[in-house]
């Protein structure tokens, strides 16, 4: 996923994303920011153990639930802010 060259940018930021740092703008979507660093596979099924991933972007689903701060979060509905620390829910 790449981002719109040129746009205007809030301030850049950095996560931990499984211990790795990763680059993202203040307040844009977690979701949004896992998929531009190449995290599209979010969690597994907790059923079948089948990769999950943002879905339908607005947090009916919860498909993209992911921990952060040791809390669990729809990541399409939550925006981003410096030194987030985030867990994806993927089996090893």
């Amino acid at each position: 996923m790449k981002r719109i060259e040129g746009a205007a940018r809030p301030t850049t930021v950095h996560i931990k994303v499984d211990g790795q740092t990763v680059a993202a703008f203040e307040g844009e979507c977690l979701a949004v920011a896992l998929a531009a660093a190449g995290h599209r596979h979010l969690r597994d099924s907790p059923h079948r153990g089948t990769p999950r991933g943002a879905f339908c972007m607005m947090g009916v689903c919860q498909e993209c639930l992911v921990t952060c701060d040791d809390v669990k979060v729809t990541s399409c509905s939550t925006p981003v802010r410096d030194g987030m620390r985030i867990s994806l829910g993927r089996a090893p």
